[in-house]
């Protein structure tokens, strides 16, 4: 089990879109440089600070979702302990009592709420009430621009914006099909000093 980050974890930590890149940059320039290492250390200390980094956000994701639900069962048995706290109190004709330290518990006046679900019993004679809502269909209009003849009877109806997303090369970490949680830790091999600012300034 690691205890700790690798050097190269603790500056992925610190990228963001304005600040740190180029420090980032040259930590991974100074570990493809170094001499002393083989290059397949070299490419599993990377791939396994990568995946370490991917696994910490992933524990992060899952603890949310582990707090949002112990939240709602919470939240539903504070709920459910204030009704029953209230029936009690007012089964006992009490509707105040004054603390010490909290200035007192009172009973809120019951709320009621009605909702109105509508159904329709007859689509079509409703329609033809006027009761009715047209909006163009997308779907088909897109099709339709794709053929010569949609193309002509719709080209001063629509209007067609391309917008072309370039996604940046990222590396992939290919992990062996017999590599277990046990092999899947390394010793901080690079042991190169952290590049600061100031040094770099320097």
């Amino acid at each position: 089990m690691k205890l700790a980050n690798y050097q190269l974890e603790n500056q992925m930590e610190l990228l963001n879109e304005n600040k740190s890149q180029q420090f980032f940059k040259d930590y991974l320039t100074s570990i493809l440089e170094d001499q002393l290492k083989p290059y397949y250390s070299k490419a599993d200390y990377i791939g396994l600070s990568l995946n370490e980094f991917k696994n910490k956000i992933d524990d992060i994701s899952n603890s949310i979702k582990e707090l949002q639900s112990y939240k709602k069962k919470l939240s539903g048995a504070l709920d459910i302990a204030k009704t029953i706290t209230a029936e009690v109190l007012s089964d006992n004709g009490v509707d105040r009592i004054d603390g010490n330290i909290i200035s007192s518990l009172t009973l809120s006046k019951p709320l009621t709420k009605t909702k109105t679900d509508l159904s329709i019993l007859d689509e079509q004679e409703v329609m033809k009430l006027g009761y009715v809502k047209f909006s163009p269909d997308v779907d088909a209009i897109e099709k339709a621009m794709q053929t010569d003849m949609g193309k002509k009877e719709l080209e001063n109806l629509v209007s067609v914006v391309s917008i072309t997303t370039t996604t940046p090369a990222k590396v992939k970490v290919n992990t062996k099909r017999s590599s277990t949680t046990a092999n899947n830790v390394v010793d901080e091999i690079i042991t190169i000093e952290p590049i600061t600012e100031q040094k770099q300034a320097a």
